[in-house]
């Protein structure tokens, strides 16, 4: 299979909705941040490893500390995520924090200064 295959694809849209509803629905961990999400997901193509790429809202902290919770709750969410998908295998799942949305923020916010100068002048 290779890695853009319409199979992949399907896999990793799947894994990437159910991620999302376990992370708001079930998990109970006070470290994790309500305001974390799931902004992509790559599975392997043999299904063996995934990286989920999640989002959280906050400071530096408050990522810290949503990643250290997403890491000791990964056990259930694996054993969650193959009770709900069907796969050949569960994939071992490794979370990292997606700065892309707070870099498109800050780089959206030095666009409007930098316009905003510019329409004083």
């Amino acid at each position: 299979m290779r890695k853009n295959s319409i199979k992949n694809i399907r896999v990793n849209e799947e894994v990437l909705r159910e991620l999302s509803a376990i992370l708001h629905d079930e998990i109970k961990d006070p470290r994790i941040s309500q305001m974390t999400s799931v902004v992509s997901v790559e599975v392997a193509p043999d299904l063996k490893t995934c990286k989920a790429y999640i989002s959280v809202l906050g400071d530096a902290q408050a990522q810290k500390d949503t990643l250290t919770g997403l890491r000791s709750a990964e056990g259930y969410i694996r054993r969650t995520l193959a009770k709900n998908v069907n796969l050949r295998n569960t994939p071992q799942i490794t979370f990292i924090i997606d700065q892309s949305i707070e870099y498109g923020v800050n780089m959206s916010r030095l666009i409007d200064q930098v316009t905003g100068k510019n329409k004083e002048d």
